[in-house]
């Protein structure tokens, strides 16, 4: 009895080791991804997928976690380190600063037990061969464990927000009466959305499907091809997912296939195309329109091909910077114009929190002239009495209404078709949501008519 009592110890022993190792290579494989954005300027969507490829899938979520949640609350881990930190880390020091945000992190916002948070610090300073810092992360995080309860830095809007000074301010001077409340639901992590081909289904059917896979939804108050998840889940547990059936987007970005006012037989230019969702939407919403999808990048536009594909949907996919119409197009306007720009993103923060990381105040302006280059390239491919949705996932007005607003003033055959509502918040021009509002990204739409 005594020997099986000490194997069966050594066995639970392995196995508690074995969990720990991967929740440390998890946290490693975490480091590495951080180090990536914050020091190479990477985004998630591309170092995420880099550092994981031979992970296991069962340690994703956590590398994911730990990423995710750094990132969000980045500058509130930075204010609240600064008080142990005598002298700023060199840049070719960054990845012991970053595994001190992930201790800080998972000390301060996760479950994760004290010894087993500063002992992975600890390990993961010797694996990136600096063990000089072995005992400064051991003493720093030992100390915030006893200083934890104490930790107060709500005199600071940057830290307590979590976000940039430069965006802070921006969001302030746009949304006077509600900064507080954006920046706040830009740090909730956001819903899984689902759009449902109402072709195949209807909300209230596909409910009930959920259900039967033990899955948890509601249907979304406003957009009525959209349901969101009580919890993410892998989109292969999604009922009639490979048939098409279902489709993960935003509910704010499926508004747009809801508002250009498609017919069938109209010719369709979907600008800056990629991923695909608004151009499969709307050849589910109209399946006998014709649509041009134009991307500026082959590898995205690749992403178009494979969702259309899934949907089975077709589409005319051309690869060309859209604001240089003489390069592809074919000489016949268009009825419809869907104009997604290049936007500085600042509405689907919480869904890419590396964005408050990688955005530069210096981008709005140069973002604002690319649009404005595109908006005056389409509007010459646009028929007489036809109608261009211009959208972006924005909430700085810059890029929104003031843009429109420049555009009618120098544009004088193009007319504003008031967007009336119960979503978002009227402007001068165009509608606005804001970020987390009814569930949904920061989004911005206008409609023009061309006269």
């Amino acid at each position: 009895m005594h020997m099986i009592h000490r194997v069966c110890c050594l066995a639970r022993q392995r196995k508690n080791m074995s969990e720990d190792q991967k929740k440390t290579d998890a946290r490693f494989i975490a480091i590495k991804i951080l180090a990536r954005v914050l020091q190479q300027g990477e985004s998630l969507s591309t170092a995420i997928p880099r550092e994981t490829s031979n992970l296991d899938d069962r340690e994703r979520p956590m590398v994911q976690a730990l990423v995710y949640g750094v990132l969000r609350w980045r500058w509130k881990i930075e204010a609240i380190l600064k008080a142990y930190i005598k002298k700023p880390f060199k840049n070719k020091d960054l990845d012991v600063k970053i595994i001190l945000m992930l201790g800080v992190f998972q000390l301060l916002w996760m479950r994760t037990p004290d010894y087993a948070a500063v002992d992975a610090a600890v390990k993961n300073s010797l694996k990136i061969k600096k063990k000089w810092a072995k005992g400064l992360i051991n003493a720093i995080l030992r100390q915030l464990i006893r200083d934890r309860e104490k930790i107060d830095v709500s005199n600071d809007d940057v830290a307590e927000y979590s976000h940039p000074q430069w965006l802070l301010e921006a969001i302030k001077k746009d949304w006077p009466d509600n900064w507080q409340q954006i920046l706040t639901e830009a740090n909730e992590p956001a819903p899984m959305t689902l759009r449902i081909d109402t072709k195949q289904t209807n909300v209230a059917e596909y409910i009930e499907q959920l259900t039967e896979v033990e899955l948890t939804a509601a249907a979304h108050p406003q957009v009525n091809t959209a349901l969101v998840l009580e919890q993410a889940c892998d989109v292969h547990r999604l009922p009639g997912f490979e048939e098409g059936v279902v489709s993960v987007q935003d509910a704010a970005a499926q508004l747009a296939a809801h508002m250009i006012d498609l017919a069938p037989e109209q010719k369709v230019l979907d600008a800056c195309a990629a991923p695909g969702g608004k151009t499969a939407h709307m050849l589910q919403t109209e399946p006998a329109i014709s649509v041009d999808a134009v991307d500026i990048s082959e590898e995205r536009l690749q992403r178009v091909d494979e969702n259309l594909e899934r949907l089975n949907l077709q589409a005319n996919l051309i690869t060309a910077d859209i604001a240089e119409v003489n390069e592809w197009w074919r000489g016949e306007q268009y009825d419809r114009i869907l104009l997604d720009a290049p936007c500085s993103a600042t509405g689907v923060i919480r869904r890419h929190p590396d964005i408050k990381s990688l955005r530069r105040e210096t981008d709005i302006p140069e973002l604002v002239a690319t649009q404005k280059k595109i908006l005056d390239a389409v509007w010459a491919l646009l028929k007489p009495g036809g109608k261009l949705l211009y959208a972006t996932c924005s909430i700085l007005k810059a890029e929104n209404q003031y843009q429109v607003q420049a555009f009618l003033q120098r544009t004088d055959d193009a007319k504003e078709i008031k967007i009336n509502a119960d979503w978002g918040h009227e402007q001068k021009h165009g509608r606005q949501i804001l970020t987390g509002e009814l569930q949904m990204d920061g989004f911005y739409y206008v409609l023009l008519e061309k006269l």
